[in-house]
C-alpha cells in the first residue's frame, strides 16, 4: 500500500489554502499540510521550546532546495538525521517529526524532494499527485539532494560523521536506497517503505535489489496488517540481507501484527499509538547503537 491508498476512505481534503495558513501559524513557515484528512484530535504537537526551527534553503548545484530543519538552539557538533516525507511532502506532521528529533538532541532536516516536479499541497486528486509529481521524481535526483542536505548540515552545526536517516512510506523506500548510496551513513530506520516495485527510468532499482549494497544497517518498521506491503516481501528482503555485507547482516525488521500502513502518521486514521511509540523508541535506540547520538 502506498500513502494514497492508506487515506481514510480514500477521501482527500483539497483545502490547501486553509492548511497552508494553519501551518504558517503553527510553524512560521510556508509549508503545506498533507493532501489528506487532518485529524486534529490525534495530531501530536511538539513544542519548539529550546529549539531553532524553520525553513532553510540548500544549494544543490545552483538549484535552491527548500527544507525544514530543527535543532537544539546554540549547540554544535550535533548528530544529523535526514527525515524523508511521505508523498505529501514536508507538511506539519513531518515538521513536527523534526521537532521531536531535535528535542532528543539531533539536528533533523527534512528536504523538499518533490519541489522540482511540483507542490503536493496543490493536488486534491491523489491519482494526479502520483502521476504528475511522484512518478517523475528520479531516485538519482533524490540521492543528490540528500547528499546536499548532509553537506548543509555539516556546515550549520551538524556532525556528518554521525549521520542517520529515517523516512515514512515513500520516504521509507528512500531510506533503504540511501543506505546503499551514502558511505558516511551510520544508520537508517525505514517506516513501512515498499521493498519491491516496477522498474522505471526514474526508479531503476528497489530495496530488494540493493540489499547486498547496504553501507549502513537499516531497521525496518512494518505493519502486519499493511495490505499493500505483503509480508512475503519482508521475508524476501530478510533472505537477501543475510547474504550481504556486514551492514546488511546487521539490519533488522520489526513487524507490528495488527498495525496497518502509515501507523506512525498521527494525523491519519491509520495511526496506532502503541506501535508508533514503540517504533519511535526503537528508532532512537538504533541510532545510538550505531553511534548516531
Amino acid at each position: 500500500m502506498n500513502d494514497a491508498q492508506a487515506l481514510l476512505g480514500g477521501r482527500v481534503d483539497a483545502s490547501g489554502t486553509t492548511r497552508r495558513v494553519a501551518l504558517k501559524a503553527a510553524l512560521g513557515v510556508g509549508y503545506a499540510a498533507a493532501a489528506a484528512p487532518i485529524m486534529a484530535q490525534t495530531a501530536i504537537k511538539t513544542p519548539s521550546t529550546g529549539l531553532v526551527a524553520g525553513e532553510v534553503t540548500i544549494d544543490v548545484k545552483g538549484f535552491k532546495m527548500p527544507a525544514y530543519r530543527a535543532a537544539p538552539a546554540g549547540k554544535k557538533d550535533l548528530p544529523v538525521v535526514l527525515v524523508i516525507s511521505e508523498i505529501f511532502g514536508v507538511h506539519e506532521y513531518i515538521a513536527d517529526t523534526t521537532h521531536r528529533l531535535a528535542q532528543a538532541g539531533y539536528l533533523a532536516i527534512a528536504p523538499e524532494l518533490f519541489v522540482r516536479q511540483g507542490d503536493p499541497s496543490e493536488y486534491g486528486e491523489l491519482a494526479k499527485l502520483q502521476s504528475e509529481i511522484i512518478a517523475k521524481v528520479p531516485d538519482e535526483q533524490v540521492m543528490g539532494d540528500l547528499d546536499a542536505a548532509v553537506a548543509w548540515a555539516a556546515a550549520n552545526g551538524g556532525n556528518a560523521d554521525k549521520l542517520a536517516i529515517t523516512g515514512f512510506c515513500w520516504g521509507g523506500r528512500i531510506t533503504w536506497l540511501y543506505a546503499a548510496h551514502q558511505p558516511r551513513l551510520k544508520a537508517g530506520v525505514a517506516w513501512y517503505g515498499r521493498l519491491v516495485g516496477n522498474t522505471t527510468p526514474q526508479t531503476p532499482r528497489h530495496p530488494l535489489a540493493l540489499a547486498g549494497s547496504l553501507k549502513a544497517p537499516v531497521l525496518g518498521l512494518y505493519g502486519g496488517a499493511d495490505t499493500g506491503i505483503p509480508l512475503e516481501t519482508v521475508d524476501k528482503m530478510k533472505a537477501e540481507l543475510v547474504k550481504g555485507p556486514a551492514a546488511a547482516k546487521a539490519s533488522e525488521f520489526v513487524v507490528y501484527p495488527d498495525a496497518p500502513h502509515a501507523f506512525h502518521a498521527d494525523y491519519r486514521s491509520s495511526y496506532r499509538k502503541p506501535a508508533a511509540d514503540d517504533g519511535w523508541q526503537r528508532m532512537l535506540a538504533w541510532f545510538k547503537r550505531f553511534g548516531v547520538a
